[in-house]
């Protein structure tokens, strides 16, 4: 039997990542998408749901203040832009809560709670099907009242200004208001690599490195005291298995 997903959030690229996400699971069936809380409340009524992606912050009625209204809410996982509302979603009785931009993995590490949980009648393996290449995979940055999708291969680097990090691609730096640990948590450990609290590096991008610094594109990063043996533990083993 698969699980019955019903997708709530007002921005349609969200829906698109979410959707596109749930594709490559077997045990996944989408079936429904709503634009707000109304919609998605109506759709309750009317079809059985096992699984809830949720947007918080939508017009009108917010995500939290609709799942309180529901009497028998289905799992739930949260998905917003905004990190304070995390500890307020845990409260819900959430699955899970997941940030945009946000990376399959991360995806991934969300659904598969839901399978882990003892109530859930689907007992089979989470199976999902990997993209022949990752050439497509990306992330959406707000940057001033924008949106940028960006490939996730593109970037060089990201460096951390308090409650800002500036990502770097090769003609490009982007300022958002983020935290690197938080960007640290979406991106694949299998490309990027935290080298000192101020800085993450693309794993593939890099040109040389010496015990105290790391050259990217003509620019030494430095390689942090505490961070320097898990740095090149990582490195080693990315050049083991290239």
């Amino acid at each position: 039997m698969k699980t019955r997903v019903l997708i709530v959030d007002d921005e349609p690229h969200a829906i698109e990542v979410i959707e596109k996400y749930l594709a490559m699971f077997n045990q996944m069936e989408v079936v429904g998408k709503c634009n707000d809380a109304i919609q998605a409340f109506q759709l309750l009524q009317q079809k059985p749901v096992d699984l809830m992606f949720l947007d918080i912050k939508m017009p009108g009625i917010n995500g939290t203040d609709m799942l309180r209204s529901l009497k028998n809410p289905p799992k739930v996982i949260f998905t917003t832009a905004y990190s304070e509302y995390a500890l307020e979603g845990f409260e819900l009785n959430a699955v899970d809560y997941l940030l945009k931009p946000i990376p399959f993995d991360r995806f991934l590490r969300a659904v598969g709670k839901v399978f882990q949980q003892p109530d859930n009648h689907n007992k089979a393996m989470l199976c999902y099907e990997i993209p022949v290449s990752d050439r497509e995979a990306f992330i959406y940055l707000k940057v001033d009242r924008k949106t940028i999708k960006l490939n996730i291969n593109d970037i060089l680097w990201i460096e951390s200004l308090r409650d800002y990090v500036k990502v770097v691609v090769k003609e490009q730096v982007y300022t958002t208001k983020q935290k690197i640990s938080l960007l640290e948590e979406m991106l694949p450990e299998s490309k990027f690599v935290r080298i000192h609290r101020s800085f993450m590096v693309a794993i593939a991008k890099i040109d040389s490195f010496y015990s105290y610094s790391i050259q990217i594109n003509g620019h030494e990063l430095p390689i942090g005291r505490n961070y320097k043996q898990d740095v090149q533990k990582k490195l080693k083993q990315q050049s083991t298995a290239a």
